[in-house]
């Protein structure tokens, strides 16, 4: 329903002005999507705002991946002020390996252009199954943020419990 509200909100000369916007250097991109983030503190809201104008075809998926990682980027800074403002240096180690995380999966996977071709790909057949059924991402979502963590935190439970499983 989003896509096609922003379908009927974006037709003809906005759409060129939003698509020559996001045509842009990707590391300019990855800054362009710390700044939005900054200002809108959620990656939510920057990830899926983007989301549906690459559906609609208003973005490239190409376009949008350094957005993203910028995104990430750009709601690690919420966790550090707030960290800066608490006692302790326990919420500013946290805050800092959170961004530092991100940092260097930007380093990983954005540089090196077949690195990058990974998680772009990975997207797009994503995309493709939720076309042949819709119910893939709810099974996704359940099998990724459910049922894995689950998963390792049980494999973790076994090396601080002293019991030998559960």
């Amino acid at each position: 329903m989003l896509v096609a509200i922003l379908q009927k909100m974006l037709l003809g000369m906005s759409t060129r002005i939003i698509y020559k916007a996001t045509d842009v250097n990707g590391y300019i991109a990855i800054a362009i999507g710390a700044g939005i983030t900054m200002l809108v503190q959620s990656s939510s809201i920057t990830t899926s705002t983007l989301t549906p104008l690459v559906g609609m075809g208003v973005i490239r998926l190409e376009g949008m991946y350094p957005l993203t990682l910028g995104a990430n980027i750009g709601t690690t800074v919420t966790a550090i002020l707030a960290a800066l403002v608490t006692e302790g240096s326990g919420p500013l180690q946290v805050a800092l390996a959170h961004l530092f995380f991100n940092v260097s999966g930007i380093c990983i996977f954005y540089p090196i252009p077949f690195m990058r071709r990974i998680p772009i790909n990975a997207a797009r057949q994503l995309g493709k199954a939720t076309r042949i059924w819709r119910g893939f991402p709810l099974l996704y979502i359940a099998i990724m943020f459910v049922l894995v963590p689950i998963v390792f935190l049980g494999i973790s439970a076994l090396f601080t419990e002293d019991t030998k499983g559960f």
